[in-house]
């Protein structure tokens, strides 16, 4: 079979397993109330164990987080070894261990438009302490941790234990700290790493190319130039898809646009005041896409350090090297040099940024001295090449002014330092879940200054005891343009005031792939709408389809809220997109009713009102959508078949 004929054959079975995952549907259920209102506001607290230490992280399910470690000796087994990967549920703080069968070390992950995850390379087979193992295609005892590092694995995520990951066909070339984007088709985009690893990358071994998973006919690796010129510190460069369609790419000081689709790169301005890219390892995201900004999209770095590429190397003590305050943003379909932002209150390397469903960005974890990494240098500590750690979290506003944006105002401090390999990942009632740590080779808890972590921690943001709203007639499955849908808000989730729909919004949130301070294809956008506010108290929202430009919020899982007066609903799960990977149907939105509020008759009830009309047609709509929880169902039945296939 040739080349182009094999790249054929993936695609044809990916897109045949698309089918069969959208073959079920059903309407969103109404969301309910989060399982307490007595959570500790503003602060953590330490809910279970994570069974693997959480080095990647990403919400599966409503109720379920996977965690994906490097091979090393965790007490939990499965398979007759160590286990390195875990399934968390956030109902039961508990879980069970998975088994992911190579070596996930520093693997890059993001969904498919079809709802199927994708976790991709890692590392050669080690034996205890992380030495090379002598059989590289079975590892061997105690691990039995086949050579990870061309491995491309598939999760369908289930709620009844019974998804697995599977492999599937391997990468034509090696990749450890590769990043992952999810593309306007559903495909994704593999970009950079390095072959065989280390504290940074060198000529001998760097990956610059980027590749496409499921292939494109005759595609195969891409030559990047910002890989090839960003040494030593290019691993894991920063990559975020834009409504252009191009693709932002930051790796040490460069940065470049990448028309991946006409495979051309082109350089624009380098970046401010601190390298971002991991191990330096600032914060970033990318701030809400909204109607109020024409769904541009500005990326926010924050922290890191101003290490230039002679300086990463390990004879002197990086572990008490300041971190940078510094945070800069670029909006680059509009122009593409950088500006300086509010800095942060200290300097914070490996700093975790969550998008919260109000729009604001919780920054928690890392460091205040020193870089992601760890060695057997004298003066690490321990191992770990971080030192400082920074306990207490702090909020950014994009929509305060200047000099405002950063607070931490009531929030309170963790009691577990979070340095290299710790992740974080929002939740869908609202909250935080933080886990991992581990800067060491292997399994390390005794006399050890930041021993390896099992301990999983919820943060509970200002909002989270309050009651939330409840809305009626939400869709489980979101379109590029068309019609609007009606969502519905009782009296109770308007606090008796039908005014507060005002300070309405709908909110569309993919929580992403967190692993190494990064969470790959984290992204938020406000959906349009406008009001009809009822005498009773209630309200109706009328709520257009995503825009039509899929490079907006590219196809695959996210979850919906609606947030009222700085309070969101718990988030419901939904596809975005047709469900299956390749190019997605636009349409021309439909326009949207003016917004009113209706008053009562003489204050002696509720006066007509014609948007009951409305919410009847969005219940409507709703009852012929997919539902993504089948779609998950579904998939599960086809996933080992599908990579067998593959």
């Amino acid at each position: 079979m040739t080349g182009s004929t094999q790249r054929s054959t993936v695609r044809h079975a990916v897109a045949a397993f698309s089918l069969l995952a959208t073959a079920y549907a059903q309407t969103a259920p109404t969301p309910g109330q989060p399982a307490r209102n007595d959570a500790p506001l503003n602060a953590f607290e330490i809910v279970g164990n994570s069974l693997v230490s959480a080095q990647q992280m990403f919400l599966g399910t409503a109720d379920k987080v996977y965690i994906v470690d490097k091979t090393e000796a965790n007490p939990s087994n499965v398979a007759g070894h160590p286990a390195w990967a875990a399934e968390f549920s956030v109902s039961k703080k508990g879980g069970r261990a998975m088994d992911i069968v190579t070596n996930t070390f520093c693997a890059g992950g993001s969904p498919l438009g079809n709802g199927t995850w994708l976790n991709v390379g890692g590392n050669m087979a080690v034996t205890t302490g992380g030495a090379k193992a002598d059989n590289q295609d079975t590892g061997g005892a105690p691990y039995e941790d086949p050579d990870g590092g061309q491995s491309m694995r598939l999760l369908n995520p289930c709620d009844d234990g019974n998804c697995e990951w599977v492999l599937t066909k391997q990468m034509t070339t090696r990749r450890w700290y590769p990043s992952l984007e999810t593309l306007d088709d559903g495909s994704v985009i593999i970009i950079g790493g390095c072959q065989w690893g280390g504290f940074v990358n060198d000529a001998n071994q760097n990956n610059p190319t980027w590749e496409i998973f499921p292939p494109q006919d005759n595609d195969g690796p891409v030559n990047s130039d910002i890989l090839a010129n960003s040494l030593p510190a290019n691993l894991y460069p920063l990559t975020w898809l834009l409504p252009s369609g191009k693709l932002l790419v930051q790796s040490n000081w460069k940065t470049a646009l990448l028309d991946y689709k006409n495979k051309r790169e082109t350089p624009i301005d380098d970046m401010l005041d601190a390298v971002r890219v991991y191990p330096a390892s600032g914060g970033t995201a990318m701030l809400p896409l909204t109607p109020a900004n024409g769904y541009t999209a500005t990326i926010l770095f924050c922290g890191g350090n101003d290490l230039q590429p002679d300086r990463w190397t390990t004879d002197w003590d990086i572990a008490q090297y300041k971190a940078s305050t510094s945070c800069v943003n670029i909006t680059p379909d509009v122009k593409t040099s950088y500006t300086r932002d509010d800095p942060l209150p200290e300097g914070r390397s490996m700093g975790n940024f969550i998008l919260l469903p109000t729009g604001k960005i919780l920054c928690l974890n890392g460091a205040g001295t020193g870089v992601a990494g760890y060695g057997p240098q004298d003066w690490a500590v321990g191992e770990s090449y971080a030192d400082n750690p920074v306990l207490t979290p702090v909020i950014y506003d994009p929509a305060a002014p200047a000099g405002a944006r950063w607070s931490r105002e009531g929030l309170t401090a963790s009691t577990i330092p979070r340095m290299y390999h710790s992740s974080a990942t929002l939740l869908p009632d609202g909250s935080v879940l933080v886990s991992g740590s581990n800067p060491h080779a292997d399994y390390a808890v005794d006399n050890v200054k930041f021993p390896t972590e099992y301990r999983v921690e919820y943060f509970y943001p200002s909002y989270y005891n309050q009651r939330r709203p409840q809305p009626q007639g939400l869709l489980d499955q979101l379109t590029y343009g068309g019609p609007y849908f009606n969502v519905s808000l009782t009296a109770d989730d308007l606090g008796g005031d039908a005014n507060n729909v005002k300070e309405a919004s709908v909110i569309l949130l993919r929580t992403g792939f967190s692993t190494h301070t990064m969470n790959m294809g984290q992204r938020m956008l406000q959906l349009n709408s406008t009001y009809t506010g009822n005498a009773d108290g209630s309200a109706v929202l009328h709520v257009s389809q995503i825009p039509p430009n899929p490079a907006l919020f590219a196809p695959g899982p996210a979850l919906l809220f609606v947030v009222v007066n700085g309070v969101p609903s718990v988030g419901t799960q939904v596809m975005v997109g047709s469900g299956q990977i390749g190019a997605q149907q636009t349409k021309n939105p439909a326009d949207l009713p003016p917004s009113s509020v209706l008053e009562s008759q003489n204050g002696a009830g509720p006066s007509s009102s014609s948007s009951s009309s409305h919410n009847n047609q969005g219940h409507n709509a709703a009852a012929g959508l997919r539902s993504s929880s089948a779609l998950v169902l579904a998939g599960v039945l086809s996933a080992t078949a599908l990579a067998a296939f593959l």
